[in-house]
């Protein structure tokens, strides 16, 4: 055992910069031959599940595992983290400095001037700083920005979301539903695997 790991062995109570070293000990020269050979790649999946796992103790209202998925998701950042640290491009530091000037940034009814005696005007000014921050002047850049990476239905929500905040949206709930019936009539019509397909897109963006 190297003096590293030796140290945190006699800690009684641990910290994040602790977690930090954890991970680095383990992903140094000696240390597991597993957490050695991951990439990003290869725990890709274990990011998305600890984070489905969080959402359980949620919905459970259970500390206990709150407290533990909590954990093991923080765990996942830090070990993205790490794998770029020893790539040379960013630490663990830069990932909470960035989130920190990101936080100040778009609260400057705390950090600032600004006035924001409610919810939806703190909404409407982080969007706004966040679409100057990311140059999306046109709605097609706001909409496409969307994360390609999330789940068909859930990007397709969050398309629909983006797009009233346009003004791009149904006037009624009454004219949603009309719009499902004309897709899945159009959807019937379909003369081909690629009509099909696009139509079918139609239909569930419409039920979305």
């Amino acid at each position: 055992m190297n003096e590293r790991a030796k140290r945190l062995l006699e800690r009684e109570h641990y910290s994040y910069e602790d977690l930090c070293e954890v991970v680095r000990v383990l992903r140094a020269p000696g240390g597991c031959p597993w957490d050695r050979e991951q990439t990003h790649a290869s725990i890709r999946a274990d990011l998305i599940e600890e984070t489905y796992e969080v959402v359980e103790g949620i919905d459970l209202d259970d500390p206990a595992l709150l407290r533990e998925e909590l954990g093991d998701l923080m765990l996942q950042v830090v070990f993205h983290a790490q794998i770029e640290e020893e790539a040379g491009r960013f630490t663990e530091s830069d990932v909470t400095d960035e989130i920190c000037r990101k936080l100040i940034l778009r609260h400057p009814h705390v950090f600032g001037d600004v006035k924001a005696e409610d919810s939806a005007t703190v909404l409407g000014n982080w969007d706004k700083i966040k679409n100057e921050e990311k140059h999306r002047d046109t709605a097609s850049e706001r909409l496409r920005s969307v994360p390609t990476a999330l789940p068909a239905l859930m990007r397709a929500g969050k398309v629909g979301s983006r797009a009233a905040k346009l003004g791009l949206d149904f006037a009624s709930a009454e004219d949603a539903f009309l719009k499902i019936s004309e897709e899945l009539g159009e959807l019937a019509e379909a003369k081909d695997a690629a009509s099909r397909e696009d139509e079918l897109g139609d239909l569930l963006f419409s039920v979305v």
